[in-house]
C-alpha cells in the first residue's frame, strides 16, 4: 500500500519512527512533511498529503502535528478527504470501518511512539463496512458538494 505522511515541526521525530515502522510492514511511504524542527505551518503539509490521496498517488494518509487537530482541519478542507484525529486504536478502527476515512491524524505531543504505531496499524488494516455506513458517507459527500 502507498501511504503518504505529512507533519509539521512538532512531529519530526515521531514521523521518522512511523515511516520506518510502515516500511517494516511492507508499505511504500511518501514523505511530504518537514524534516526540520524549525517552526513551520502545518496547513501546507496537511494539504500536500491530502492532495496526494485525492489524486490517487497514495492509498491512505497519515498526518502528525502537535495535537493532530490543526493538520487534520487543513486536510479536511480538501474535497474528498475524510480525516479523523485518533489518540487510541478503537477510533482508528472505527473511522475506517464506519466513516471510510482515507487519512488519520494524531498528535506528537499527545501519543507516544508505540501507541502511534498501534494506531496507524489499526487504521490501515481496518476495512470499510459499507451498508448503512455508505448512506452516511454519501450524505457527507452531498454536504461537501453543496454550494454555500
Amino acid at each position: 500500500m502507498r501511504i503518504v505522511i505529512g507533519n509539521d515541526h512538532a512531529a519530526v521525530e515521531l514521523k521518522k519512527q512511523i515511516v520506518v515502522y510502515l516500511q517494516e510492514l511492507g508499505h511504500e511511504v511518501i514523505n511530504v512533511g518537514t524534516d526540520s524542527t524549525e517552526s513551520c505551518n502545518y496547513p501546507e503539509y496537511g494539504k500536500k498529503a491530502a492532495l496526494m490521496v485525492v489524486d490517487g498517488l497514495a492509498d491512505l494518509g497519515v498526518l502528525i502535528c502537535g495535537t493532530g487537530v490543526g493538520i487534520s482541519l487543513a486536510a479536511n478542507k480538501v474535497k474528498g478527504i475524510r480525516c479523523g484525529v485518533c489518540s487510541e486504536t478503537t477510533t482508528a478502527r472505527l473511522i475506517r470501518q464506519h466513516n471510510n476515512a482515507n487519512m488519520i491524524a494524531f498528535g506528537a505531543r499527545i501519543v507516544g511512539p508505540e501507541l502511534a504505531k498501534d494506531i496507524v496499524k489499526t487504521f490501515i488494516e481496518a476495512q470499510f463496512e459499507g451498508g448503512r455506513h455508505q448512506t452516511r458517507i454519501d450524505m457527507i459527500t452531498q454536504i461537501e458538494n453543496e454550494e454555500q
